[in-house]
């Protein structure tokens, strides 16, 4: 393919990347860009070049140790919850926006400390961001087939570099504080590390099945080539020993990279993307691995050793079948894991060295302007100047330097120099007495055993020097080789550097800290962080600072920066929060802490601490008197939360209070309509048999069959009185819990049986159809003559809503779980919609009857509600097509609801 054409397929694919970015800043809040698993993806900025053709040569040269690289994150993984958690959650706290800031918050907020993790980040970054544009500019010309051009104007990796920069610039400087969340960059790496994903898998799928009979076929002639099972064992003691330090290195890599820090904390939305990052990230590895092995080693088939470059077998082999498409596509891929990587770290890198090494030791005081604009123009110039530099300075390191490592390699010197930061982080999150002086100290020496033992060969190797240092070692001392450091020999370079930098900085940090007490700060701080936990919520209580400080210096110290508008706002919730008074004038250690929180993000914790300072008089704290404070401060948040606690308890009392008081009023509502009801229903019985008993006085003469009219009466009105009362008692007692059932093993199919047997009569005047289906045996637990009442009544209502012609009414017996599902159907008028759940109250009659005054007493369905709960079944109703249904359950007489 010809430049001009790749050069205009980049063009493009630069173009998609900035439309995504652009979009993704503005729909922010989309679910597109705010989800789980574009957070996930935006962590597999972790696979660089390194994974994408590195891995491929390191496979092809050396075997299985490749794996190292993915074993250390995939073991670690599952802590995230714990750890990953924690980090975010101080971060968020402190609005902390680098490593630099973390780390050296932690330690009392050193400036120096700060600076010192910045230059060790910049020194370990840099030059694996030149891997990378050295990696866009190979594999450029292997796809164009044309050799790496000496002019710069010529060279397509000068405009490839401008490009990033500007992408970089633009949106990782969108927001002046650092701690924004950047959706824009985060979207767009995401989205790249998806397309890389599937390029390589392509390319894996392509080499394993379309040029090769699938993995058994390659294995089998890889198997051939000599020395193939030697590179393909882990072997011995020693190199298991190669291997453990190689996984402990990728590890601390996770935590420690600027581009990891920033993606899997800075840019954490939600705490709880992580629950989808534990097992997505490691499967996103596992998938990147699946076809390493079959690339390479199908490329150590196909090309004799020293025909080509092994970290670009897989553009090599689809170009050697002539697939262009393939190999275009590979090489965007690799494209996107190279540029992800620069973007992301060169942000990274420039927020720590502007708010960290820049800003705190020199232009701190060229922001004194009372404008908040003009200040937020010089930070975010000063960012954007930060990382033109770095890609500047990256490029310049590749274009005049012959860096002939492979991409691995230089990977893995990176990480040694990036681990030399774990023993102050991890300590920071674990440990309450590390100092400063430890961290420092420890950082320092164990940067100096990486100069010695790794960059200075590498810097020999770079010019060729005829230097005898790594071959006899310093001064021609043996044991001062640093490849075989104090004779230590079976380990490879990395590893050994590795493990003495890490060694000497481990125990000079203990030691130290140890020895040298920290200041009050530290160990305020140092609570903070490893108890995050309980200050998350109110964790300007817990910052210990004595002095004199007024509200309204604060206030213009934080209008500078922030703008009198969003000054205004966060005071206003600042005092909401603490309930504190808008006109107080001296500020608390409270306030010290929040305003120095609003400034980190913009300028870093250090001159954040530098600026508050300026304008407040402190005093010295003895560390007895921090541990008192922190001491009150761990009770008044305990106190805090009782009283919280019993706030919310008192909240749900009185709710509850409350609906009981609704309930009583309800229930006395009730209780007077239950009163005038039943006053109603016994004078109607009453006043017939009274009508009649006066009649039949009076009246000696009346004719005999008139005298037996009356008398009727006076019994049938006798009769419904002594039902009405009846039902009354009966209710009382299931209210009260008197009325005791007599439950006994029974058939139900012959219950109903029964109990339709006194209503035949009243069916067959109706001229109604009664259909009876059983589909189980129906044997359960209860007392059949309450169940009889409750069939009575369920058939009768049935009864007088069927229509005067065709009625008809279906009875259902059916098993539901451990019940029996008793359904009775008519095909009447239906219930009103709206009196579905009155239905079963107390003197509860419907209007939607086929005659225009309800008859009954209205206590019927009650009763049978009654009756069926105390069998600890349900009973309901419902509207079906032409009609209405009432169901009741019966438990089984084999469920556990019979014990």
């Amino acid at each position: 393919m010809s430049s001009y054409s790749l050069l205009i397929i980049l063009l493009f694919y630069l173009g998609i990347l900035f439309f995504v970015a652009h979009w993704a800043e503005k729909k922010a809040n989309s679910k597109w860009t705010n989800n789980p698993y574009v957070y996930t993806f935006s962590l597999a900025v972790y696979c660089s070049a390194w994974t994408y053709y590195g891995s491929i040569g390191v496979a092809a040269q050396s075997g299985l140790s490749y794996l190292t690289v993915y074993l250390g994150p995939i073991i670690i993984i599952p802590a995230w919850i714990v750890i990953l958690r924690k980090i975010i959650r101080i971060s968020r706290v402190n609005k902390i926006s680098s490593l630099a800031d973390f780390i050296s918050l932690r330690y009392g907020n050193s400036r120096f400390l700060g600076a010192l993790v910045t230059f060790i980040s910049v020194v370990g970054i840099i030059p694996y961001i030149a891997l990378q544009l050295k990696a866009i500019a190979e594999t450029f010309t292997i796809v164009t087939q044309t050799s790496l051009s000496s002019n710069v104007f010529n060279d397509t990796t000068t405009y490839v570099a401008i490009a990033l920069a500007l992408f970089a610039s633009y949106y990782g400087t969108r927001y002046v504080d650092a701690s924004e969340k950047r959706k824009g960059i985060v979207t767009a790496v995401a989205m790249e590390s998806v397309l890389k994903l599937f390029f390589f898998i392509l390319v894996g799928v392509y080499v394993t099945y379309f040029v090769f009979d699938g993995f058994e076929d390659i294995y089998a002639k890889a198997s051939l080539i000599e020395g193939f099972r030697e590179k393909n064992t882990i072997g011995g003691l020693p190199q298991a020993l190669n291997w453990f330090f190689l996984c402990l290195l990728s590890l601390f890599a996770m935590f420690l990279l600027p581009r990891q820090f920033q993606m899997a904390v800075v840019e954490n939305n939600r705490e709880s993307h992580i629950k989808t990052a534990i097992w997505l990230f490691p499967l996103y590895l596992l998938l990147f691995n699946i076809f390493v092995y079959p690339i390479a080693w199908g490329g150590n088939i196909l090309f004799s050793e020293g025909t080509g470059n092994a970290d670009t077998y897989s553009l090599l082999i689809p170009q050697y079948f002539n697939n262009t498409t393939i190999t275009v596509l590979v090489f965007l891929g690799g494209f996107s894991a190279s540029i992800s990587m620069i973007v992301v770290a060169s942000i990274g890198l420039s927020i720590m060295l502007s708010n960290n090494l820049l800003i705190p030791y020199g232009f701190l005081g060229t922001l004194q302007s009372d404008v908040q604009d003009k200040n937020s123009k010089r930070i975010v110039n000063i960012r954007k100047v930060c990382i033109f530099l770095l890609i500047i300075v990256a490029y310049l390191i590749y274009r005049f330097y012959v860096l002939d490592y492979n991409l691995f390699s230089i990977g893995l010197v990176s990480f040694v120099i990036m681990a030399q930061l774990a023993p102050a982080f991890f300590g920071a999150l674990l440990w309450r007495r590390g100092s400063r002086l430890g961290a420092i100290s420890g950082m320092l020496i164990g940067f100096l055993v990486c100069v010695y033992t790794l960059l200075i060969p590498y810097g020999i190797g770079i010019t060729n020097s005829s230097s005898t240092f790594i071959s006899e070692g310093l001064a021609g001392i043996e044991l001062l080789k640093p490849f075989q450091l104090f004779g230590l020999d079976y380990l490879a370079p990395i590893p050994q550097a590795l493990f003495w930098s890490l060694l000497f900085n481990t125990i000079i940090y203990l030691a130290v800290s140890v020895s040298f007490k920290g200041n009050y700060r530290e160990r305020n701080y140092a609570e903070m962080f490893i108890d995050i936990d309980k200050y998350s919520t109110m964790h300007e209580n817990a910052f210990v600072w004595k002095g004199t400080a007024y509200t309204r210096d604060i206030e213009k110290v934080l209008k500078r920066f922030l703008g009198e508008e969003r000054t205004k706002r966060a005071l206003t919730i600042f005092n909401l929060k603490y309930n504190v008074d808008k006109n107080q004038e001296q500020a608390d250690a409270r306030l010290i802490k929040f305003a120095e929180n609003l400034l980190t993000g913009h300028i870093g914790t250090a001159s954040a601490r530098i600026l508050i300072s300026s304008v407040v008089k402190e005093e010295k704290v003895s560390l007895q008197e921090v541990l008192h404070i922190l001491e009150e401060s761990r009770e008044n948040i305990i106190i805090n939360k009782k009283l919280t606690e019993t706030s919310n308890e008192l909240k749900q009392i009185t709710a509850q209070l409350q609906k009981a008081n609704e309930q009583l009023l309800e229930k006395d509502a009730q209780k007077d309509e239950f009163l005038d009801t039943v006053t109603h229903e016994l004078r109607t019985p009453i006043t017939a048999i009274k009508a009649s008993s006066e009649i039949l006085y009076d009246d000696d003469d009346i004719p005999e069959e008139l005298r037996k009219q009356f008398l009727k009466n006076i019994i049938s009105e006798s009769d419904r009185l002594n039902r009405l009362i009846n039902k009354i008692l009966d209710l009382e007692k299931f209210e009260t819990g008197k009325q005791q059932i007599q439950a006994t093993k029974n058939s139900l199919d012959d219950t109903i049986v029964t109990a339709l047997e006194p209503l035949q009569q009243l069916i067959r005047n109706k001229k109604i159809a009664v259909n009876f289906v059983t589909e189980t045996v129906a044997e359960a637990w209860y007392d059949e003559e309450r169940i009889i009442q409750v069939i009575t009544n369920l058939v009768s209502n049935a009864v007088k809503f069927c229509p005067e012609t065709e009625g008809q009414i279906s009875i259902t017996v059916t098993e539901s779980g451990a019940y029996l599902l008793t359904s009775i159907r008519d095909n009447g008028k239906g219930i009103n919609p709206e009196d579905l759940d009155a239905i079963f109250d107390k003197f509860y009659q419907s209007t939607n009857q086929n005659i225009k005054k309800p008859v009954g007493s209205g206590l019927g369905l009650a009763i049978c509600k009654q009756i069926v709960e105390h069998h600890k079944g349900q009973i309901w109703a419902e509207n079906k097509e032409n009609g209405a249904v009432f169901h009741f359950t019966l438990p089984k007489y084999n469920s556990t609801e019979n014990e």
